[in-house]
């Protein structure tokens, strides 16, 4: 079974998506800034789930130990975080969660200068490395009730089908349905999917709207 490293994995998506992986067989390293940080995050949630699942490292070693890399942070973090963890990401797929949000204004869309956070996080890590562009749309809260399938589908973006196709793995794992919405550049309007989201969560006060894609076999 393969290794995930979660960058950010002390936040909440992160945590979520780190939890229902350990449950699935998968090895859960969770990355941050801070070794102690990441340690601590782990054993909580070793914790709640009744066994020892996921370690804790600084965000560089966990990189390093890791077949697939996922990054779940804050886009003010984001350029940061991948430039600390370029060297470890080499010859690996990152899979690319951040949302372009421009606090306070989260509820609208916001294109960054790269056009997207993961076309961003491919031109900082270079052609070594391929990026995935997934789980922008899916809510921490959802993904935090460890017994339920999220009712939610994962579009998954990325220029290599072999990569496409290893992250759809990863999106079952966690209790979800993978949608091939195409090469990176399409991670423009997924990305910009996730304002709109926020949005329909106070205009109808409710907690974790998603997408589903109609028209496709259950």
């Amino acid at each position: 079974m393969k290794t995930l490293a979660i960058l950010g994995g002390t936040g909440k998506e992160g945590a979520g998506l780190a939890m229902r992986w350990a449950l699935n067989g998968y090895q859960v390293v969770i990355g941050s800034r801070e070794e102690s940080k990441a340690k601590t995050r782990a054993a909580e949630m070793n914790a709640e789930l009744g066994g020892d699942f996921l370690k804790g490292k600084a965000n560089a070693a966990a990189a390093a130990s890791a077949d697939i890399v996922i990054l779940s942070v804050p886009y003010s973090a984001h350029k940061p975080t991948l430039e600390s963890v370029r060297e470890q990401c080499r010859g690996k797929i990152l899979v690319d969660l951040t949302v372009p949000l421009r606090p306070p204004e989260i509820m609208a869309v916001n294109l960054p200068a790269g056009g997207a956070a993961a076309l961003e996080a491919q031109a900082i890590l270079g052609a070594d490395v391929t990026v995935v562009a997934a789980f922008q749309n899916v809510s921490a809260v959802k993904l935090r009730q460890l017994d339920r399938a999220v009712d939610c589908d994962v579009l998954v973006c990325a220029d290599s089908d072999a990569a496409k196709a290893s992250v759809s793995d990863l999106v079952a794992a966690a209790g979800m349905r993978a949608i091939d919405a195409g090469p990176l550049k399409n991670a423009v309007a997924a990305e910009s999917l996730t304002p709109i989201l926020l949005h329909i969560n106070r205009a109808y006060k409710v907690k974790g709207a998603g997408i589903r894609i109609s028209g496709l076999d259950a």
